[in-house]
């Protein structure tokens, strides 16, 4: 086992997942750059510097997953954080759309299910997946965390607001499966704290990435900020949160 610690930060390649990396990286990290596409993993670890690693993952292949596993657990033989931060917002992109004509065609009247199933096998099941595979080495390593990157978009209970703005949007897509991201969240919290194990949810807030087109007015370092702080969080740090930069809390 080396002795420096070592994060997987899943679909680091782009956007806040190779931010998380490069932040990481600065706190003396070394990282694993998950990624779907190897040699775009490899740009982005090139990118990170030195103390970073690509790693081919693919949240959604079972093979790829448990071979990323392995391959973590041969070369560097210990995982401190697992930040689950692979996701996306839809499968077709929006040329020519907006967001808000993007929802109208993803209400729970008129949404297609094979959209629906795509997006949740990458931001649910995946996570489910990773989680599996990654929690051995987890659990051999003191003080290991867990960060899911989830969005504000997700929460029930701003959307159970009539003045919350975002509720607009609030859908079966993206926005529910946060949801669901969250209640795993939840689930994992419950079953990690006897052993230590911390498991945290952040969003990142509205950040110009791949995700929404680039429409969001943050920038990746804005949006990168609350999940490194909360993997850099010591083994007295909480778990089962969900919060915004800075600690704000979001209600679940």
């Amino acid at each position: 086992m080396q002795d420096k610690r070592v994060a997987l930060v899943t679909g680091a390649n782009q956007g806040i997942g190779l931010q998380i990396a490069k932040d990481l990286a600065a706190h003396d990290f070394t990282v694993l750059v998950g990624s779907r596409n190897f040699e775009r993993g490899q740009a982005a670890a090139s990118e990170v510097g030195p103390n970073a690693h690509a790693l081919q993952l693919d949240v959604t292949d079972q093979a790829s997953v448990t071979a990323a596993a392995k391959r973590v657990r041969d070369e560097f033989g210990r995982l401190d954080v697992l930040i689950q931060n692979a996701a996306i917002s839809n499968t077709r992109g929006l040329p020519g759309q907006t967001v808000e004509e993007y929802v109208k065609t993803t209400r729970p009247s008129n949404v297609s299910l094979d959209e629906m199933r795509a997006v949740w096998e990458t931001n649910v099941f995946g996570v489910i997946t990773v989680y599996q595979a990654m929690l051995p080495l987890l659990r051999e390593t003191p003080g290991a965390s867990i960060v899911n990157v989830s969005s504000g978009v997700g929460s029930l209970t701003s959307n159970s607001d009539p003045g919350y703005a975002p509720r607009a949007i609030f859908g079966p897509v993206y926005p529910a499966s946060k949801t669901a991201l969250n209640a795993l969240t939840v689930a994992m919290a419950i079953e990690l704290a006897p052993e230590g194990i911390k498991v945290n949810a952040v969003s990142p807030g509205y950040t110009r990435t791949n995700l929404n087109g680039y429409s969001g007015p943050e920038t990746v370092e804005q949006g990168a900020r609350e999940a490194v702080r909360v993997a850099l969080l010591g083994a007295d740090g909480p778990t089962g949160t969900y919060t915004r930069w800075e600690n704000e809390v979001i209600p679940w």
